[in-house]
């Protein structure tokens, strides 16, 4: 759960420094809310001896995110988040995605080791790798192993362990311990927001601590994230700017973003 320049999870979005409880409440708010669906304020507000106003403001925060929807007097997961996470995340922004899949493809050499995390995009990018020999290829996807296993002059590792269904990947210490025994040439990752001010953000504080936990074992650090991305308000950070190389992504962030990347020497890409 710790980044190398961080003690703690202490980052909602650009506009809200929070307290680790808090962020330790919202995850296990959402954790709470994908095992029933649904809940209701005054449920919440028992559960985490909290007040009804605090529960809100939570809940508010996330609905920025896209991960829940209020109702009357509660809370609810979308229908869409209930019926395949996965799939309706491969779905959006689809054209995007695979723009800046092509694109952050040039960078891939033959010989070259990979690793890709469990990121659509970075499901778009080993699609767009399949006609690239001598290719290693590391991945807690089952998605991305899915999409390799098999190929010609590709050679596949898959990191195991407790299997999270909303992603179809394995974030667990087993995963972990897998992958840092590898030092790939690069490593890829999807993010789910970029701030210009808290670099680049997640939603889920197990993919979080995955992503964070690989950062310092890979020869080059590169982002592919489609321009939504710079909109929406993660509350965990994964990486500063400093920590990635190259941002892949489909138009040119805002000045903000853009000024914050470039001082910190990170370059940024733009998808033809």
């Amino acid at each position: 759960m710790y980044h190398a320049h961080m003690t703690d999870i202490d980052t909602l979005d650009s506009k809200i420094a929070a307290r680790p409880l808090q962020v330790a409440r919202l995850t296990s708010l959402m954790k709470i809310l994908e095992e029933r669906g649904h809940c209701s304020v005054a449920e919440l507000a028992a559960h985490f001896e909290v007040s009804e106003e605090t529960i809100r403001r939570d809940i508010r925060q996330l609905e920025r995110t896209g991960r829940v929807q209020k109702t009357h007097g509660g809370v609810s997961i979308p229908s869409s988040e209930l019926e395949a996470p996965y799939r309706v995340r491969l779905r959006e922004q689809s054209d995007a995605k695979q723009r800046i899949a092509i694109h952050a493809a040039r960078m891939v050499a033959e010989g070259m080791t990979l690793l890709l995390d469990s990121g659509t995009t970075c499901l778009w990018l080993a699609r767009a790798l399949a006609g690239v020999r001598d290719l290693t290829i590391i991945t807690n996807s089952l998605e991305v192993a899915h999409e390799v296993a098999g190929r010609p002059g590709q050679r596949l590792f898959v990191a195991g362990g407790p299997i999270k269904p909303d992603y179809h990947a394995a974030f667990g210490p087993e995963a972990i311990a897998f992958c840092r025994r590898f030092v790939p040439d690069i490593t890829v990752m999807s993010m789910g927001a970029i701030d210009a001010a808290c670099g680049f953000l997640d939603f889920d504080s197990d993919e979080a601590t995955f992503k964070r936990s690989i950062l310092d074992r890979s020869r080059r650090v590169v982002v592919l994230a489609d321009s939504t991305k710079f909109t929406k308000p993660g509350f965990i950070q994964v990486a500063d700017f400093a920590d990635v190389k190259t941002l892949y992504t489909d138009a040119e962030p805002p000045a903000t973003i853009g000024d914050a990347a470039r001082t910190a020497g990170m370059d940024i890409e733009v998808a033809d």
